[in-house]
């Protein structure tokens, strides 16, 4: 696929959550982007300097007016929960499904402007269940229907995204199914658990699990951008781990639970906060998952992590953590200040003497 070379528009779902903020933040750093527009109910949760923030309601229901007014030719949709301690059932759907209904109709809206579009999915879509391959290509069909609410949104998002392809050829619409993702700042139910005094594992197994670096994951995302990758690739540093060996290398030990009747006997340590895991990531914890990264190589992409050093990366910043603390101060987005240096005449101006001053070549 040829690379872009000119300025785009870029539309960013989800600019409140991890993802949605650091795709922005990386998009500002190439100057071959125009405008950087981010839509969600929350404001960002990092500081951003050029992105535009709109507040919206969780179905994008303003998306429309914005690709029609913007001239947005990119949308990367980064919010798909894919965990479901976040929200209830009845919101997950309404994010997932209706907002990406509302997304393809902005997009294949007449005279849309929209080009490229990146879907960022989950390696939930392949279910997990003991007949499992070692290794989900993108077309390995799931084993099951899906059986959790979160995978089966994931069906549902995934349904839209082929039926727009096929009324849409001229769009590049790339979906990324990402296997679990570690890495300094992620949270996540396994994170979680790998927190804890006692890791959760289920009473005679131990899967072989897969990751992906959160630092691959917005560079993925980016690169399917740049490139106008079409068609669904799976998204995982190489190799699979044992979940005992994961626990082994954070420094834990394994807390067991009954193989029969899992999810009855975390009810209690659910209500009481101390364990936060879903059916699908309980399945997770017997079966384990996964996915062939070849095909995203075969496009050009380079992963700088294996799953082997994503899990190290987490445990140098666990242990940084216990010895720090998390003393990093939380932005908090406020508008009056963010239009202030944006468009202070005193900030323009020292910007222009900074570049002024920046040497040949710099």
């Amino acid at each position: 696929m040829a690379r872009r070379t000119g300025p785009s528009n870029v539309l960013i779902t989800g600019l409140g959550t991890f993802w949605g903020g650091r795709v922005a933040k990386a998009l500002e750093a190439d100057d071959r982007v125009g405008h950087i527009i981010g839509l969600d109910v929350e404001a960002p949760t990092i500081e951003l300097d050029r992105t535009e923030y709109v507040r919206t309601d969780q179905n994008y229901s303003i998306l429309s007016r914005i690709v029609d007014k913007c001239g947005i030719d990119t949308i990367l949709h980064t919010f798909l929960v894919v965990d479901p301690t976040q929200f209830t059932s009845r919101r997950m759907h309404e994010i997932n499904v209706i907002g990406t209904m509302n997304l393809f109709a902005a997009a294949s809206a007449p005279n849309s402007t929209v080009r490229t579009v990146v879907v960022k999915s989950s390696a939930m879509a392949y279910g997990t269940a003991p007949e499992d391959p070692t290794w989900f290509s993108e077309d390995t069909p799931r084993s099951h229907n899906p059986r959790s609410t979160v995978e089966r949104s994931i069906a549902q998002v995934e349904g839209y995204v082929r039926d727009f392809n096929l009324d849409n050829p001229e769009v590049a619409v790339s979906v990324l199914r990402f296997a679990n993702v570690l890495g300094a700042d992620i949270r996540t139910p396994l994170t979680r658990a790998l927190e804890l005094p006692l890791v959760p594992t289920v009473f005679g197994f131990d899967p072989r699990l897969q990751f992906a670096h959160e630092e691959d994951v917005v560079r993925s995302i980016l690169f399917a951008m740049n490139h106008r990758l079409a068609g669904t690739y799976n998204v995982a540093g190489d190799g699979l781990l044992p979940w005992s060996e994961v626990i082994s290398m954070v420094g834990k030990r394994p807390g067991y639970l009954p193989a029969i009747g899992a999810d009855l006997a975390t009810l209690p340590l659910q209500r009481l906060g101390l364990i936060d895991l879903p059916p699908a990531y309980l399945a997770l914890l017997r079966y384990g998952r996964g996915i062939d990264n070849s095909k995203l190589k075969a496009a050009g992409f380079k992963y700088d992590f294996t799953s082997a050093q994503s899990v190290d990366s987490f445990v140098r910043a666990l242990r940084l953590r216990r010895t720090m603390g998390r003393h990093r101060p939380k932005y908090r987005y406020e508008s009056d200040v963010e239009q202030f240096f944006r468009h202070s005449p005193a900030v323009i101006r020292n910007r222009a003497a900074q570049v002024e001053d920046e040497p040949d070549g710099a």
